[in-house]
């Protein structure tokens, strides 16, 4: 097994793994700069298993910012039958994707 951590950003919680890149809600972060994410839920590293309570004191996760960017558009459909009643909208969700570089567990 690798090494991998859950962290919390954004109201989330993501299984992050060194090298892996990920779509998370959006930073206040310019591209190719380095971001460390300090709330850490648990990391595990084979069979060694850190669980925190709720947070690992000293763990963090330091990733690097790919890209800022806008998802696909949703849209949002309300309709109501024989009711002359129709609107429509959409919606594009900010997003920072990030590849993890380090965990470090303490």
């Amino acid at each position: 097994m690798s090494q991998f951590a859950i962290i919390k950003t954004g109201g989330k919680q993501y299984k992050v793994a060194e090298g892996q890149k990920l779509k998370i809600e959006k930073l206040p972060v310019a591209e190719s700069d380095s971001v460390v994410f300090d709330q850490v839920l648990m990391v595990a590293d084979g069979d060694d298993l850190k669980i925190g309570a709720p947070n690992i004191e000293g763990a963090t996760v330091t990733a690097k910012v790919v890209n800022n960017g806008r998802a696909r558009k949703i849209i949002i459909l309300k309709y109501r039958a024989k009711k002359r009643y129709k609107k429509k909208a959409g919606h594009r969700q900010n997003f920072t994707e990030v590849e993890i570089t380090k965990i470090s567990p303490i």
